[in-house]
């Protein structure tokens, strides 16, 4: 069976990113290797990666038009309270916006990397309680 491991982040300042990905989003060590150093999030399973780049890559691909859409984002419990720190802090974030009942907004980090942060709607099929309820009832159906 398949999971998502990792998600390695391009950075062209490793120690620089690794004190802000600490500070801002609660990432703690794992290991480093060469170019690279492996962090895992105080919730959840997926681990990140911050790679070594000579040059800022793109971490972001169009969709309709010029309209830009992250490869993953991030799950908070109060968007509003994580919105209002990334400001205070002088994160460029956009505005939290809204659709379908899910709030988010998009920030950046050091290098211009943008990521989304999301709310969970209760009753989406996409909320966590209800993609776990799924795996359970496939692993019972194995």
């Amino acid at each position: 069976m398949f999971r998502v491991g990792s998600i390695f982040i391009p950075v062209t300042n490793i120690e620089k990113s690794t004190e802000w990905y600490e500070k801002f989003l609660g990432a703690k060590m794992i290991d480093s290797w060469g170019d690279g150093i492996g962090f895992y999030l105080p919730t959840g399973q997926t681990q990140l990666a911050l790679v070594k780049v000579e040059s800022p890559q793109p971490t972001e691909f169009k969709t309709h038009g010029d309209q830009k859409n992250g490869y993953f984002n991030f799950v908070v419990e109060d968007i509003e309270k994580t919105h209002q720190q990334f400001k205070s802090n002088g994160i460029v974030t956009s505005e939290i916006d809204e659709f379908g009942g899910m709030k988010f907004f998009d920030f950046f980090d050091l290098d211009g990397n943008p990521f989304s942060v999301v709310n969970e709607v209760a009753g989406s099929p996409y909320h966590s309680d209800n993609v776990r309820k799924m795996q359970e009832r496939d692993i019972k159906n194995i």
